[in-house]
């Protein structure tokens, strides 16, 4: 597997990405410059972290009209894996690759620790070397990674089961107080009908090595390269 990283001006985990893909898998990564229309024949795109074109506007807004951002569509529509963190997340709703919207964090404050996340879902190809109920220890950096969408949505993501990842407490329990941003729900990550798109807060780029406080990061990576390869080309 090939992984793209795609840079925008601002972006600051595209490097922790493409060594966190690497070093966690073993397979290949290139970096995606955001005016390209070229996704080098990649099997996976990584939209990674930090403030693409300032965050100006709102978080995404601009990011969204990337050149690169058509070819992302593109290959999302034919199968192929796609996966936002943090303001990748953000991008990846502004882009309408998935649903609902990333608001400002209930206490409106810049939050940056380790927090919990329980796999609620693990048949996808983000997931597949977890196991369903897990719990995983990931960090979060976020101003806004407070998760909402309209009730039609919310009854959606739950009947499908595209909720991947919830807020949970170090035993798995689903409380108000593990929710460190007051996202709708406790949503830590949400994947599109096609299973093959995921947005989450949480950096798996940030905690792929247990010399970074925990390797738990690593499992997104290696079920990427895991599941079976869909061609796009």
């Amino acid at each position: 597997m090939k992984f793209g990283v795609i840079v925008f001006p601002g972006s600051n985990c595209d490097h922790d990405s493409y060594h966190a893909a690497i070093t966690a898998t073993g397979q290949q990564a290139t970096m995606l410059w955001h005016e390209s229309h070229d996704l080098e024949n990649c099997d996976a795109i990584v939209v990674p972290g930090g403030f693409a074109y300032g965050d100006y506007l709102r978080t995404g807004a601009i990011a969204r009209f990337a050149p690169i951002m058509d070819q992302v569509r593109k290959f999302a529509a034919s199968g192929g894996l796609v996966i936002g963190i943090c303001n990748g997340f953000q991008i990846l709703c502004e882009a309408g690759l998935l649903p609902g919207a990333l608001l400002r964090n209930a206490g409106l404050k810049y939050i940056c620790k380790y927090v919990n996340l329980r796999v609620e879902n693990a048949d996808t190809p983000f997931t597949n070397a977890c196991k369903p109920g897990e719990v995983l220890r990931i960090p979060i950096g976020h101003m806004e990674g407070n998760y909402y969408c309209d009730p039609g949505t919310l009854e959606s993501l739950r009947r499908q089961n595209r909720i991947l990842f919830r807020y949970c407490t170090p035993e798995g329990q689903i409380t108000p107080e593990a929710n460190p941003n007051g996202s709708l729900d406790n949503i830590a990550g949400i994947c599109n009908e096609g299973r093959n798109v995921l947005g989450m807060m949480p950096h798996p780029d940030r905690s792929s090595e247990s010399l970074l406080g925990s390797s738990d990061g690593a499992r997104i990576f290696r079920s990427m390269a895991l599941a079976p390869v869909v061609s796009t080309r």
